[in-house]
């Protein structure tokens, strides 16, 4: 059994300095591994980053961390995910890491994701120039994220971390109208193509935790605002999705 600690959208900005980190002093008592569902700045600058390092960086299990649109506002995304591996924190983007817990292996595959929509409601790649880039990008996303859950290999226990949804159960409580901005089926088809115990996300503030793949894979939405605590914790065993601890 692996023990995943999730959070996501925590949005750190100077005002907030200390305020996560306090949260996280039983996190090697009750989790093996603690991953981020991007959102961790505000506003997307190399100072807030820095906060994010500060309250992530030295905990007492390994972390691994996606960016989300607000980590990419100020167009420095590049720098954010330098500065994060530089603590030490494992920032995927269309990869995939592999982390011996207790006698077993952790894989994540990573990846921010995109807007697209859901299964006969999405955006097609036709029309305006902006329109098929945006319809293109989505594409992109999903496929980056199956390319990384293939280089997992036979870890025991298999995870699709992305910052946007994957299904819409997980959007409930969020206006249909914003859905296509929040996440894409196509996430969900990689998910589900591949192989994973569980789907982990966040961005949906308004949204619900619980979620199933059409393939069956649990997914959960950690967005701080939703699951209401520093993070939530998920035992996984290789033969099963997550259950109690």
């Amino acid at each position: 059994m692996i023990r995943i600690a999730a959070v996501g959208d925590v949005h750190l900005d100077e005002d907030l300095r200390g305020r996560v980190r306090a949260g996280l002093t039983r996190l090697g008592e009750e989790a093996d591994v603690l991953l981020l569902a991007g959102d961790l700045t505000r506003h997307g600058t190399l100072r807030e980053a820095a906060v994010v390092v500060d309250e992530f960086r030295d905990l007492p299990v390994p972390v691994v961390a996606v960016l989300g649109n607000h980590d990419y506002h100020s167009d420095v995304q590049d720098g954010i995910h330098r500065l994060l591996a530089s603590a030490g924190i494992h920032v995927l983007e269309g990869e995939a890491v592999r982390i011996p817990i207790a006698g077993a292996v952790l894989g994540v595959a990573g990846v921010k994701g995109f807007g697209l929509g859901f299964a006969g409601r999405c955006g097609s790649d036709f029309g305006e120039p902006e329109m098929k880039a945006f319809v293109r990008h989505g594409r992109r996303s999903a496929s980056s994220l199956l390319a990384a859950l293939r280089t997992i290999g036979d870890a025991d226990v298999r995870v699709a971390l992305t910052h946007y949804a994957p299904v819409e159960d997980t959007l409930e409580g969020e206006p249909r109208e914003i859905w296509p901005f929040l996440g894409s089926h196509l996430l969900a088809e990689a998910v589900d193509e591949a192989g994973a115990h569980l789907a982990v996300h966040g961005h949906a503030h308004a949204g619900s935790e619980r979620g199933l793949t059409p393939g069956g894979v649990p997914v959960r939405n950690v967005a701080m605002p939703v699951i209401r605590t520093p993070y939530a914790v998920y035992c996984v065993r290789p033969t099963s999705g997550p259950g109690s601890c």
